[in-house]
């Protein structure tokens, strides 16, 4: 909390996100302001919602701290990986929710989608970034809607492979020490990311559908195509990392394209599963010249970013908020970032074991630990049944207010 300490102007939000931080670290079910509030011993849930809404401090500069504090812990040479996360949501209010596909639900959902930006490397993973999409014709096209959101006027239209190119882009400019991104196939279609990706001199290794054409040897094919092509000789066993059953055996191929273009090397990266036969294509680009273990392993790295989702939202309530305006998420998503990349720094700072008898301390376990030895706050009956006593009044309140509204002509 040092670190972010500076950017807050006045002792008030700076003790708010304290307590905020505090509770998104605590033994907590549902990590909204309500609980959060009564957590940290006060005495209604007003401050922390100011924090997120009306406070003044800048997320993005806080941001910044946690980009910057995620690098000192993990160390260079990381992969950075885009992908978007749904936050299933109920109503129309909420900045940039609408009916649309989400991977997080596997179904068209009403729904906000966030799109990071995370880095792994050998010894962890966390999230760098954000933004939130904002769909163009439900959202932009409505200036009175994005108004009542408080979303800012320079806001304009941007798909989910440009919101990652800024990210990436920002990420690069400040520093971070990567040389390799990689995405799924949302990123991996779009020309202009791998082309500003090019231009940066930064490899990459995105997926692609198997019906996308490349230039194999002057001809245009889709990559389904160049897989029927593989002979047997061809197919390379290498281990995907490690599963939660043991390790992810794949066979992989490779072929190069794009031999026309002068500058840099292109390959389409096969992946084969052992038992479905399952085909996954990968587009890559490096400076130089790579072997293809060293495509597998950028490949296999982008799992990385779903775990980091997994813990963001069991342990740091990273979908838990109750808030709808686009100042209020940031700051939300913000602080959890920040909650989760502490996690991964103390797992990191854990020293190498040769003991075979038990397993590193794990993301769930360090938070439980933090959470039972330092984060319990003693509560008095008083306080107990007074945030009992608020809770009801305030539920009285808002059914009034609903059965009010709805019985209006």
């Amino acid at each position: 909390m040092a670190r972010i300490a500076g950017r807050f102007g006045r002792v008030e939000p700076r003790r708010a996100a304290d307590a905020y931080v505090r509770g998104l670290l605590a033994d907590i079910d549902r990590k909204n302001c309500w609980n959060l509030a009564e957590h940290a011993g006060l005495l209604g849930p007003q401050a922390l919602q100011r924090l997120l809404r009306t406070a003044r401090w800048d997320a993005d500069a806080v941001r910044d701290d946690v980009r910057a504090f995620v690098v000192d812990r993990l160390g260079p040479g990381g992969v950075l990986i885009a992908d978007e996360t749904g936050f299933v949501k109920k109503g129309t209010r909420s900045a940039g929710v609408q009916r649309q596909y989400s991977g997080t639900a596997g179904r068209i959902e009403n729904c906000q989608i966030g799109v990071f930006l995370a880095y792994t490397t050998p010894r962890g993973r966390a999230l760098l970034d954000r933004r939130l999409y904002l769909p163009e014709h439900t959202w932009l096209a409505d200036p009175d809607r994005c108004q009542a959101a408080g979303v800012p006027d320079e806001i304009a239209f941007a798909t989910k492979p440009a919101l990652a190119t800024q990210m990436i882009l920002a990420a690069l400019d400040a520093g971070v020490p990567a040389s390799w991104v990689t995405g799924d196939e949302v990123y991996g279609q779009d020309p202009r990311l791998r082309a500003a990706l090019e231009a940066r001199r930064i490899g990459y290794v995105l997926a692609i559908a198997g019906n996308r054409r490349v230039d194999l040897e002057g001809v245009q094919v889709s990559a389904a195509e160049v897989a029927a092509r593989v002979a047997d000789r061809h197919w390379h066993r290498y281990r995907a990392g490690q599963g939660a059953k043991g390790p992810r055996w794949y066979a992989w191929a490779w072929a190069r394209i794009d031999d026309s273009e002068t500058e840099g090397n292109r390959w389409l990266l096969i992946r084969r599963n052992l038992t479905t036969g399952e085909l996954a294509f990968y587009r890559c680009y490096a400076p130089t010249r790579q072997p293809l273990m060293a495509l597998v392993k950028i490949a296999a790295s982008r799992w990385a970013v779903e775990e980091s989702f997994q813990a963001a939202k069991s342990q740091v309530g990273l979908d838990h908020y109750q808030v709808r305006g686009w100042t209020a998420w940031h700051r939300h998503v913000t602080l959890a970032m920040l909650a989760l990349a502490l996690l991964t720094a103390i797992a990191a700072a854990q020293p190498t074991s040769t003991a075979d008898d038990r397993i590193p301390l794990t993301l769930p376990e360090i938070r439980r630990l933090l959470a039972t030895l330092v984060l319990t706050t003693a509560h008095t009956v008083t306080a107990i049944m007074r945030w009992s006593d608020w809770r009801r009044r305030h539920q009285a309140r808002a059914r009034h207010c609903h059965y009010q509204r709805r019985s209006e002509p």
